[in-house]
């Protein structure tokens, strides 16, 4: 990561923009057969709930398979929910008719993990950013040309590459693309879906510079959806720990790195490589043992108990609430009550 990236200041929230009440997207385990009858049910993201204030970056981390994607993908409503209820600036989504709600999503829009997979090959670079405008009806044919070129202005790319093809770019450009395209709606709220994971690192630290600035000009919310704890640090306001389905630690960016609560939170912290090979030598990091359990079949009580270095008995029989530990501060674990 680039040393010019600083950390971000943690201001006090604003209003809430996003509520998240409850919410468990559930996909159902068919067997063979012709008949096909459901045989389980992967629980991906598990009764979760969660507030996203305005201007602010809330980062959602966890190991790859433990809901974070489909729990961005379900708040957008990408993904049908089995249960809950998501707010935004006190309308609920989940209550709107399918016509309502394609009118809410130009204030709500997805930053793509692939910069390769998800651009149309065959639009030019002005269609694809144009597109948002023209389906939600925001702006006149004859001023699209000029929005387009404004926007791609805003992301750091010249104007005259609306003529040209996503393959004629390198990977950091076309999610510039992207950045673009989330852009030309207006939106009061962006899902960034590892926005960075595909890119080479040299690159990585320009798109989130990126982002960082264009949070500052136009007021943005992100949900910042990563693996990566060091890019995590310098983007974000909150952070959200999420294992097998469910939140087991939220906390402000400072609060969590000097004080994490969770032994999961604990072990992917201690895995961050120090950038000192003396340091590097004499530190220890938590190692974990076994694999994460299936979400089709969880274990009882505390989800990670099976592999956490500190379980108790209580662990394996009763599933902890996230409750409140300090002003700030949220923590799913036996361990702390």
């Amino acid at each position: 990561m680039n040393p010019s990236l600083a950390p971000v200041e943690t201001t006090a929230p604003s209003d809430v923009l996003i509520s998240i009440e409850n919410l468990q997207v559930h996909f159902p385990v068919l067997g063979g057969g012709l008949l096909q009858r459901q045989t389980g049910v992967i629980k991906a993201v598990d009764g979760v709930s969660l507030q996203i204030y305005g201007g602010e970056t809330l980062s959602l981390v966890g190991e790859s398979g433990c809901g974070k994607s489909t729990l961005g993908r379900g708040i957008l409503q990408l993904e049908p929910l089995t249960q809950g209820k998501i707010f935004f600036k006190n309308i609920e989504l989940t209550a709107l008719k399918p016509e309502t709600l394609r009118q809410m999503r130009h204030r709500m829009q997805v930053v793509f993990q692939d910069p390769y997979g998800s651009l149309n090959p065959r639009m030019t670079v002005a269609k694809i950013v144009g597109e948002p405008l023209m389906i939600h009806r925001l702006i006149e044919r004859q001023q699209l040309r000029q929005r387009v070129q404004d926007l791609l202005e805003l992301v750091g790319l010249h104007p005259s590459f609306a003529d040209r093809y996503p393959h004629e770019f390198s990977g950091g450009q076309r999610q510039r693309i992207g950045i673009a395209r989330a852009l030309a709606a207006d939106p009061e709220f962006i899902l960034c879906d590892e926005p960075i994971a595909a890119l080479d690192v040299s690159i990585q630290a320009q798109i989130i510079n990126l982002m960082q600035s264009l949070q500052q000009k136009l007021g943005l919310t992100y949900l910042f959806i990563a693996h990566d704890l060091r890019v995590v640090r310098h983007i974000s306001h909150r952070i959200a720990v999420m294992y097998l389905g469910r939140i087991v630690e939220l906390s402000s960016c400072s609060d969590l790195y000097a004080n994490p609560l969770h032994p999961y939170t604990q072990a992917l912290l201690s895995a961050i490589p120090i950038p000192d090979p003396e340091s590097e030598k004499q530190r220890q990091p938590m190692i974990l043992t076994g694999d994460i359990p299936s979400p089709i079949n969880p274990p009882p009580g505390c989800h990670f108990h099976p592999r956490c270095p500190f379980v108790m008995e209580q662990c394996r029989r009763q599933e902890p609430e996230l409750r409140a530990i300090g002003s700030e501060h949220w923590v799913a674990c036996h361990l702390v009550e």
